[in-house]
């Protein structure tokens, strides 16, 4: 991806959404979180917003992010990362020159949609739990919450007869797999976790089912 346009409407989309950023200084493996504030819709600028507490060291940084059906990434640099007048979590950025796009999912996937009650209903260590669903594929879902909402979730957790609520009347089971986790700081939620699941030995059924409702939700985007 290398046009302004289009690298403009992806920084775009993520901000929307509130998407968390993955932030990754040179020869470090601890990813630094943030989201992007705020893009300029004129010129190719735009706000990173850093969790509490996390600071960009100086240097190159790669930055590493998902949008819809894709993982994207692309790298900055700067002797030193200057912030907004008294506001030490926002940095001012430029565009990158490029962008590259990587891994892109098998199957589309869609973001529940507003107002409607999506949600993911278990029981995990004889706790039951019910936490939203975020998105939605013939491939998995994707969870948030909480920390304290999806205590236990950890990476490679299968979750067993699981109770989706899918909009009105929707109801199925199906069982999981936890594929991967990602804290993140939502504008109107705090401190939230992004949990990945893979769906285990999908019946035709339900796959058929599943595949109705991401067909209607794509549609109603339109």
């Amino acid at each position: 991806m290398t046009g302004e346009d289009e690298i403009g409407d992806a920084l775009t989309l993520l901000a929307e959404h509130g998407d968390a950023i993955s932030m990754y200084a040179s020869g470090s493996r601890e990813p630094i979180l943030g989201r992007i504030l705020s893009v300029d819709p004129e010129q190719p600028h735009f706000v990173m917003e850093l969790n509490e507490g996390a600071a960009l060291p100086p240097g190159k940084i790669t930055f590493v992010m998902v949008l819809r059906n894709a993982k994207m990434q692309f790298r900055l640099g700067k002797p030193e990362w200057n912030t907004l007048p008294g506001q030490p979590h926002l940095i001012p950025m430029d565009f990158p020159e490029t962008c590259t796009v990587l891994n892109r999912r098998a199957h589309e996937r869609v973001e529940a949609p507003l107002g409607a009650n999506f949600s993911a209903t278990f029981v995990l260590n004889g706790i039951p739990h019910e936490v939203a669903v975020y998105d939605l594929s013939l491939g998995g879902i994707g969870l948030r919450g909480a920390k304290t909402d999806v205590k236990g979730l950890l990476k490679g957790r299968k979750l067993l007869e699981v109770q989706l609520e899918l909009g009105e009347d929707n109801v199925y089971v199906a069982d999981l797999e936890v594929r991967f986790t990602c804290a993140y700081r939502s504008f109107l939620m705090g401190e939230q976790v992004h949990v990945g699941c893979k769906f285990i030995n999908l019946p035709a059924d339900l796959e058929r089912e599943i595949k109705s409702i991401v067909e209607q939700i794509l549609q109603s985007a339109k």
